[in-house]
Formats: C-alpha cells, sequence, structure tokens
C-alpha cells in the first residue's frame, strides 16, 4: 500500500469515528443510519416469517407502546422503533439495527412486573442507542469477515432450500461483555426516564440465572449465548443503583397490572405447531406426521423441521414449497445453477401424490448427493430434502430415504386435538407455598418451573391474598 493510500485509508477510517450521543466515547462507524434503518426494516420481515410473531394483537400493541415510550426518551428518538412478541418459548430478547427490538414469550412468562419488562426493553433500546451491532458490522467489513449462522442447518441445506435468512446473521451477532455492560447502564438509564423502579431491575438477572440453572447439561439460555453474561452483574447494577438518590429511581412496578396482561399466554413449545415423540414428528395444524431416523438430533423451526446425524454429515428437512403443484416444485429446484440429477418421477407416498428425484449438486464446500421430494397434501406442497456430502451420501441414504417414506397423514384424533399449554393467575387461595397449591390444583409443569416463572423458590411462604402464575394444559399424547 502506497503512503498516499495509506493516509486516505486512514483519514477514511477517522471520519468513519464519531462522539455517540448516547455512551459519549468515539465509536467507529461504516455504516451510516440511513443503512442502519434500512437494514432493519429489510430484516424485520425475515425475523416474522422465520420466528413467527405471537398472534395475541393486544399484547403486541402493549409491548410496543412501552418500548416506544422508553425509546422516545432515549439519545435517538427519531428511529423507526418498532418492538414485536416473537412466538417462541425460549428466554430471550434481542436487537436489528435501526431500533427494531423483539422480546420472545417465553421471556415475557419469567417477568412479574412491568417494571422488569422495562428494564429489559431498556437494555435492547441501549444496544441499539450504543449502536454495537452497527460496530460489530463495521469491524467486520473492516476485517472481510463474513457472517456465519449458528444454525443446526448447515449453509449448504439453507442454499438449496431458501430458509436461511440474513437477518438471523445480524440478529445473533455475540455481544462483547463491555457491550452489555454499557447496555445495562443505558438501560437503567431508560427504566428512571420512563418512572419505573430501577429496584427491579437485579431481578432480571436473578430470573435469567435461575433460567440458565435450570438448562439440561448447564447449558446457557437463549439469551446468555449472545448476551454474555459480565462478572458481577447483578451486583454491579444494584450497587449503582444504591448510590442513587431514592427520588430518582422511580415509582412505577405495575405488577398486578403485567399479570394481567400475560394471563393466556402460552407457555412452552406450542403443539400446534408440531411435537416430537421420540423420533417421530407430528404437526397438527398441517396434519402430517413422519418419522425420522434413531438417534439424529431433530429441531422443530418455524419454517422447517430439521434432523442431522451426530457428526452432522447428513441432514433430512421438510420445508413448504412455494410452488402449486409437485411437479411445478421439482422443476423449481432441478432448475436451480449446479444441481443435476435423474428425471424426476411421480410415485405416491403413503397414497400422496409425490415427486422425487436424487440430485447432485456443486457448492463452495464440495459435491452433495441427496434426495429431493415433492409431496402435495392438505393444498400444500412440502419438500422432503436429504443431503449429504458425495463421499458420505452412501452411509446415510438408506435412513434418509426411509424418513422420506414415512410422510403420512395425520390422523391420530389425539394428536390432532392438541392444544397449547398456557399461563393463569391464579390467587394462592391461602396456601403457604407453591408446592402446597400445586398438590391442590396439579399442573403439567414441575412446581420447580412454576417457582422460576414466579421468582420465588417451592417452599417460600406465600403472603396472604399473593396472586401467582400458573401453567395449565394436558399431557402431550
Amino acid at each position: 500500500m502506497t503512503p498516499r493510500i495509506l493516509l486516505a485509508a486512514c483519514a477514511a477510517l477517522a471520519a468513519a469515528c464519531a462522539t455517540n450521543p448516547a455512551t459519549g466515547r468515539r465509536q467507529l462507524s461504516l455504516i451510516s443510519e440511513n443503512r442502519e434503518i434500512q437494514m432493519g426494516r429489510e430484516y424485520d420481515p425475515q425475523i416474522a416469517a422465520s420466528m413467527g410473531l405471537d398472534p395475541d394483537t393486544a399484547l403486541q400493541h402493549y409491548v410496543h407502546e412501552l418500548g416506544t415510550r422508553l425509546a422516545a426518551r432515549s439519545e435517538r428518538p427519531s428511529l423507526p422503533w418498532t418492538f414485536r412478541v416473537v412466538d417462541d418459548r425460549v428466554v430471550n430478547a434481542f436487537a436489528l439495527p435501526g431500533g427494531f427490538i423483539y422480546v420472545t414469550r417465553g421471556i415475557l412468562a419469567h417477568f412479574n412486573s412491568e417494571a422488569e419488562l422495562a428494564a429489559v426493553l431498556g437494555h435492547e433500546i441501549g444496544h441499539v442507542t450504543a449502536r454495537h451491532s452497527a460496530s460489530q458490522l463495521s469491524r467486520q467489513q473492516l476485517a472481510q469477515v463474513g457472517l456465519a449462522l449458528g444454525s443446526i442447518v448447515s449453509r449448504d441445506v439453507e442454499r438449496f432450500s431458501g430458509v436461511a435468512s440474513a437477518a438471523l446473521g445480524v440478529l445473533f451477532l455475540k455481544h462483547s461483555r463491555d457491550d452489555e455492560r454499557e447496555a445495562d447502564d443505558l438501560g437503567l438509564r431508560y427504566m428512571r426516564r420512563g418512572d419505573y423502579d430501577a429496584r427491579e431491575m437485579p431481578d432480571v438477572f436473578t430470573m435469567l440465572e435461575r433460567v440458565s440453572a435450570a438448562q439440561p447439561g448447564g447449558r446457557a439460555p437463549e439469551w446468555l449465548a449472545t448476551h454474555p453474561n459480565p462478572e458481577n452483574r447483578r451486583a454491579r447494577i444494584a450497587e449503582q443503583i444504591a448510590a442513587l438518590p431514592a427520588e430518582s429511581l422511580g415509582r412505577r412496578v405495575n405488577r398486578d397490572a403485567y399479570l394481567r396482561r400475560v394471563d393466556g399466554l402460552v407457555f412452552g413449545e406450542d403443539p400446534r405447531e408440531g411435537f416430537f415423540r421420540g423420533p417421530e414428528f407430528l404437526h397438527p395444524a398441517l396434519r402430517f406426521r413422519l418419522r425420522f431416523p434413531e438417534g439424529w438430533t431433530t429441531q422443530n423451526q418455524r419454517q422447517a423441521v430439521v434432523a442431522v446425524t451426530t457428526e452432522r454429515d447428513a441432514t433430512v428437512q421438510v420445508t413448504l414449497a412455494e410452488q402449486p403443484t409437485a411437479e411445478a416444485a421439482a422443476r423449481a429446484f432441478f432448475g436451480q445453477a449446479g444441481v443435476t440429477g435423474a428425471v424426476p418421477s411421480r410415485a405416491a407416498i403413503n397414497g400422496l401424490p409425490a415427486v422425487s428425484a436424487a440430485f447432485a449438486a456443486a457448492t463452495e464446500s464440495g459435491q452433495l448427493r441427496g434426495l429431493a421430494t415433492f409431496v402435495e397434501h392438505g393444498g400444500r406442497v412440502f419438500q422432503l430434502l436429504a443431503l449429504a456430502p458425495a463421499a458420505r451420501w452412501a452411509t446415510h441414504a438408506a435412513a434418509a430415504e426411509r424418513t422420506v417414506r414415512s410422510f403420512a397423514v395425520l390422523t391420530e384424533r389425539a394428536a390432532l386435538d392438541v392444544q397449547p399449554w398456557r399461563i393463569v393467575v391464579v390467587n394462592a387461595d391461602g396456601a403457604a407455598t407453591l408446592e402446597e397449591l400445586a398438590r391442590r390444583r396439579p399442573a403439567p409443569v414441575p412446581v420447580a418451573t412454576l417457582a422460576r416463572i414466579n421468582q420465588t423458590q417451592p417452599d417460600a411462604p406465600l403472603a396472604p391474598g399473593t396472586v401467582v402464575k400458573w401453567v395449565t394444559g394436558s399431557p402431550l399424547p
């Protein structure tokens, strides 16, 4: 690089550094505010499609209205702030550049006051006002590093299935611990500006720690996967709050009002959107079933149900095709650049019209082989895609084909009628503890789960007249 070019590059980088109004520090940004907003607007529909939005319009309005009130008091009030509830059981919240913020119904089930919700929304607003995602993307552009999806589905499957979302790559950029501390501080600032009791904020961190401890094998919950936990996070915020004047801490808690808002919220997986019974997958809403190979890792996503081998060298994925017939879907698939295969043959699968053919595909990571099958059922076309690296296809072909051939109409009445569990708000009715209440009022979840969503212990005394969140519903068939 010549000295002149080097000087020009340094000048461009210096120009790209500006003082952030929220944090007061100089910050590298190769992404303009207009580009931030454009990215959010482009990715928001992809998030809605890939993850799904909670259908409760009143709940959506409530969260959006609360979030926009807080954002209006931030240092970037003119962004097109949008707040949505994602129809997902996981305990998580996240933000896209440009002011697009999401909370899951799973995290809403674990809050016990509007102030706690305000703390998390304030934290995510802080990520946006501090331009954390934009800064990460700028650094990646500078280093010429591409985004990578932390998905069970490989990039090769994404290419052919159409399920991949660029938004997810941005969404799951992992924040640094310094970013988290900064977002915590800003969240505390925005809580106080909204007159919410800041003393509720430490309870959110306690809740997240309890959820983390309850994960199988100590696995971190989704929140901590992208929001790494700074050391002594709860204690650090509690110390800051203790040092503030009492009159500046805010007054709003709104516990009872919040509990009324989440009364009726779906809890856990929604089996109407599909559920596993061992290796068998049943989808009541779409009325189909199929059986994946024993020992494969399975995952039910909004746009796909997927199974992969333990070695992650083969996969079977079911999605909905866009075309109106199996023949049209097959033509579209085999018409893709780099895909070759036999002439698709029409042969029914368990009485359903189907078109299928083996294929090979050239990708950046090498040659793939697989089986593409398109099945007509219920006015839709289902795409069943099985593939593996060419050298491994022979090892897994028979198991993958058995899965494809197992696709059938779901007729089991109990499965078709299954309903999700829901949160209901109940009076403790004089029960001394949640354990005692559970003996009087059985729930489909362990009492430890009930304790977590109420942020208490199973044997902790309940004050007279206490209102608690409960879970109702029947076990899966």
